[in-house]
């Protein structure tokens, strides 16, 4: 493992309740849930003051309310907090050579090398500094040889604090932590260690790699390197996307086929000109269905390299009544396109047809020029609300996309 690199995790604290309280200073000290308003919705950021009762994001909004009933409920606004996040990139992306940002809060900067000219510390914490001061918002970092243990220490460091783990003391900082702190350790993995009584990382520590192996297959070896400090993982500015997707969760679970099949219209239609903007193709169509029962099929197929609607549309709208049981009651639909390749529309010189071509080259200059909701296909009108968000820019997608600006 490489000893001599300088890895900040950087974090935003409670990201989107900060953000209304730069708004709103009246909701300061104040419990504060942030998502879906109606009993399907979910906790998508609580405020400290919400988490003494044992809220915490992804909590069903209806447990949520129980847990605090005197909570302050807002639905969010995913254009303010993507503005709000784009301001701290701005700051970092001005004071640091490299940084990766993960999510729409989260980044992780290599300082590597910086030490000879300045001290990574001393760096990292001027640059947190800046941020808070800059823009208002409260942020913490951790500082390590490697991203698995910056992001551990950036949680220890909360709220609004930093932390630094010098190269030698990584075991000895994350032995007496939960494995629920590793990165990758969800609720299933968790439950699975409990059984074999394994609740502390220093135990994971302890275990040989091949016992872990044995036991949880090649998750149990990533867990055994992360509980023991070592990620060689380089922090990445950008990679290429291999797929984009939107989904949506009915407020009300419905068997309305009109309201359906306008929905999977407007988002393949959505989808296909996000393609095109990116100057992208795709190769494979999947469609997803829930329904009220939390049964979910998709099902998906290989098309010619297309970016275009009336080659996508038709297909998708083919997946939806193969699978779509009109005795049941829809809970979630969601489309996705995958096998993404670089390039623009090749023209079919006896399929395609001249009046789609120049149609959707005419939808896209009034797109570009008015905005993404300026024009769309008359099936799909009551659609207004899926995401519409440019994926091909490097930049993570908002955690509240389907909230109105």
């Amino acid at each position: 493992m490489n000893t001599n690199r300088s890895i900040v995790h950087m974090d935003l604290d409670t990201f989107f309740v900060s953000c209304e309280r730069l708004l709103d200073s009246r909701l300061n000290g104040k419990p504060v849930l942030i998502g879906g308003t109606s009993d399907r919705g979910v906790v998508a950021s609580c405020s400290y003051e919400a988490r003494k009762f044992g809220v915490h994001s992804a909590m069903p909004m209806r447990m949520a309310k129980q847990l605090c009933p005197e909570a302050i409920i807002l639905r969010g606004n995913s254009g303010v907090y993507t503005k709000f996040s784009q301001n701290v990139t701005d700051v970092i992306k001005e004071s640091v050579p490299l940084y990766e940002k993960t999510s729409v809060d989260e980044f992780y900067i290599d300082l590597t090398g910086m030490d000879k000219f300045f001290g990574c510390h001393k760096l990292a914490s001027e640059l947190r500094q800046r941020i808070i001061k800059e823009t208002g918002l409260p942020i913490s970092f951790g500082l390590s040889l490697n991203k698995t243990v910056s992001k551990i220490a950036t949680g220890e460091a909360k709220p609004n604090n930093e932390i630094r783990i010098p190269t030698g003391t990584e075991k000895p900082f994350l032995a007496p932590l939960s494995v629920k702190k590793i990165p990758m350790v969800g609720n299933v993995t968790y439950k699975a260690l409990c059984d074999l009584g394994v609740k502390r990382i220093k135990t994971v520590q302890d275990m040989p790699m091949e016992l872990m192996h044995k036991v949880l297959g090649k998750n149990g070896l990533s867990i055994w390197k992360k509980a023991n400090g070592i990620d060689n993982s380089p922090v990445i500015q950008y990679h290429e996307r291999k797929s984009i997707s939107t989904e949506r969760t009915f407020g009300q679970d419905t068997t309305n086929v009109h309201k359906l099949k306008g929905l999977v219209i407007a988002m393949a239609e959505n989808l296909a000109y996000q393609l095109r903007r990116g100057n992208k193709l795709t190769a494979c169509v999947t469609f997803k269905i829930r329904y009220s029962d939390f049964q979910t099929y998709t099902q998906q197929k290989r098309i010619p390299y297309s970016a275009m609607d009336h080659n996508i549309i038709p297909v998708v709208l083919d997946l939806f009544n193969k699978l779509y049981n009109r005795r049941l009651l829809v809970r979630l639909i969601g489309v996705k396109f995958s096998h993404l390749v670089e390039g623009g529309h090749q023209i079919n010189l006896f399929e395609d047809n001249e009046i789609q071509l120049n149609l959707s080259k005419a939808m896209d200059k009034m797109r570009e020029r008015y905005g993404d909701r300026a024009i769309m296909s008359a099936a799909g009108m009551e659609a207004k609300t899926i995401s519409r968000w440019n994926p091909f820019t490097g930049e993570p997608p908002p955690l509240l996309a389907n909230r109105h600006q």
